[in-house]
């Protein structure tokens, strides 16, 4: 049982499903979620996460690579998989294989597709000013030339708004100018006759910030806020839409021992007791996923209370100062995001703590972890 590991993830489902429907509640006409699961579903787990994303009736999902879309099918995972970036020509056949949609990063590497010559469904990225991936929005009769591709079915069309997190005049100007130059792709290619492709350019933000986009797309490629989560510590965000974190994540204590006045401890003496302290040895460390920067800086709970991380965080331990928690003991839960007593640590925080976003926090928690459904 999970009750007796070192260290776990728990997964809240009832959370996934309720963001699921606050999310596609604010999305426009008829359209759908398309979600991010890539990076193991922002280190949640991504056979997990989709397939209770597939018993709510969604269809459509987006992950990074050939790799990441090939697990999910053989996990049994059934509609459209979208493959956001680029796919090396010896892995062609692995998209035919399993039928996923590879993304035109631009059109050279359409061309490369097609000399594939064997028919691959595809999206087409447009680059309306990140300068990532996509064909650039100036070069219209390049795009249009993707269509005389014998083998590239084109199914889809997108874009990928940078600015969508900021609240800035500037930012919502950006979004808007972005917006519209993927409008402008689309009007023209429909006025020729190219009409049967699906839309997309709205990810997490883009949705939560995105009330003045005019455009009504097939799919929105929502990401970290699916998981309950912002990018960083929002609290307008927290209180305007109220999503609730996914997982939890949580450690033991290994054992507990007495510091006195003066005395060091962890690796370079790097934290010194001010006076007569309790420690708590805790399992687990950086090749979990929790960062080293959390070193004399970051915080759990345990019983209930925040404690202070103390020393640096080593690769699979650390160290808690639990003076202040009464009746600690080996074995007890220590939680490093999620709920103890009344107390609460988000991941935004922890983020926030350690210098860094929630996306990569949580991204990079490790395989040795656990995954618990809750």
């Amino acid at each position: 049982m999970y009750a007796e590991g070192r260290a776990w993830i728990e997964l809240h489902m009832e959370n996934l499903r309720y963001n699921a429907g606050v999310l596609q509640n604010l999305l426009k006409g008829n359209c759908v979620l398309m979600p991010a699961v890539k990076a193991d579903a922002y280190g949640h787990g991504a056979e997990a996460i989709s397939r209770e994303l597939q018993k709510l009736g969604i269809r459509h999902y987006c992950v990074a690579s050939a790799e990441e879309g090939t697990r999910l099918r053989q996990a049994g995972i059934q509609g459209e998989i979208l493959v956001l970036g680029y796919t090396h020509p010896r892995d062609f056949e692995q998209l035919k294989k399993y039928d996923l949609v590879q993304t035109v990063v631009d059109c050279d590497y359409g061309k490369e597709l097609d000399s594939y010559g064997k028919e691959l469904p595809v999206h087409v990225g447009i680059d309306t000013g990140m300068h990532r991936l996509g064909e650039s929005f100036e070069h219209y009769s390049r795009i249009r030339k993707l269509w005389d591709c014998k083998n590239l079915r084109i199914t889809g069309l997108y874009s990928h708004l940078c600015t969508s997190d900021g609240r800035s005049r500037r930012d919502r100007a950006y979004m808007r100018l972005q917006e519209a130059r993927f409008q402008d792709i689309i009007k023209k290619l429909r006025q020729e006759g190219k009409k049967d492709f699906t839309t997309h350019i709205q990810g997490s933000y883009g949705i939560l910030n995105g009330k003045e986009l005019t455009g009504i797309y097939d799919f929105a490629r929502v990401g970290i806020a699916l998981y309950g989560v912002f990018s960083e510590r929002s609290r307008e965000l927290e209180h305007r839409y109220r999503i609730k974190p996914v997982l939890s994540l949580k450690a033991r204590v290994a054992s507990v021992r007495e510091m006195k006045e003066g005395e060091g401890a962890g690796y370079g003496l790097a934290w010194y007791a001010d006076s007569s302290r309790k420690l708590a040895a805790v399992t687990i460390g950086y090749a979990d996923g929790l960062p080293r920067s959390l070193s004399n800086k970051g915080h759990a709970l345990v019983k209930g209370r925040k404690v202070p991380v103390i020393g640096r965080v080593c690769m699979d331990q650390l160290l808690l100062d639990v003076t202040e928690v009464p009746g600690i003991q080996t074995g007890d839960e220590v939680v490093f995001i999620g709920k103890s007593g009344k107390e609460r640590i988000r991941v935004e925080e922890l983020a926030e703590e350690s210098g860094s976003i929630s996306n990569e926090i949580l991204s990079r928690l490790g395989s040795r972890l656990r995954r618990v459904i809750i």
